[in-house]
């Protein structure tokens, strides 16, 4: 794993396969355009060596011994792992392929797949990468400022979240006015936030439970 010239980590591709062959010949196509990437033989073998924040595109094989391309993709989601996932498959068909978009693949493509359009999936999913794995940096730091606040305090936030001012969410939880002016101070104070608004709108941007 490298890094960029920000100190941004560098995306990888991970490749799951148990085609020796196929695994070698696609490392030599991507390190030949820069692209640094790991091959495993099943998907065990990945989870085992998974690093859940290090930006990466995962190709996958649809049938492989063992945990299958489609299970491993549920096991993924299940660790709210964000990687784009690219099916390659020679045993493709189009439920298949729709099976696996519709469970959030970016592609699919056929084996012996096309070098070119390889490359070209590949390059365009490693920036959707960046991005993925940024938002879900965003969203973790936006949980561990809400982490801070107590029970009362998660409450007047989730009333104020719902666009409700003071009066009315005193009324709402049998407070002061001045006692949910207090709170709306103290969580601004825990999280850390420039103001109770901004952190309303990283609450709704990264879709984040109060």
């Amino acid at each position: 794993m490298t890094s960029g010239g920000d100190g941004a980590r560098t995306a990888v591709v991970h490749i799951v396969d148990d085609d020796e062959d196929l695994r070698q010949s696609l490392v030599f196509l991507l390190e030949s355009v820069g692209i640094e990437a790991f091959t495993y033989p099943d998907a065990a073998t990945f989870l085992a060596e998974l690093d859940p924040d290090e930006p990466a595109v995962v190709i996958v094989d649809v049938r492989m011994p063992g945990v299958s391309g489609f299970q491993l993709q549920e096991q993924l989601g299940w660790r709210d792992y964000p990687a784009p996932i690219v099916f390659c498959s020679a045993h493709g068909d189009i439920p298949m392929s729709v099976r696996a978009l519709r469970q959030g693949a970016v592609d699919f493509l056929e084996k012996p797949y096309e070098p070119q359009r390889m490359l070209e999936v590949v390059q365009a999913q490693l920036r959707e990468a960046h991005r993925r794995f940024a938002d879900q940096a965003e969203r973790r730091a936006v949980l561990r400022r809400l982490d801070t606040l107590t029970q009362r305090e998660r409450e007047v936030l989730r009333l104020v979240v719902d666009g409700l001012p003071s009066q009315h969410i005193a009324r709402e939880l049998g407070a002061s006015v001045k006692t949910i002016d207090v709170h709306r101070a103290r969580i601004k104070a825990k999280t850390g936030a420039d103001s109770l608004g901004a952190l309303v709108r990283d609450v709704l941007v990264h879709q984040v439970t109060v």
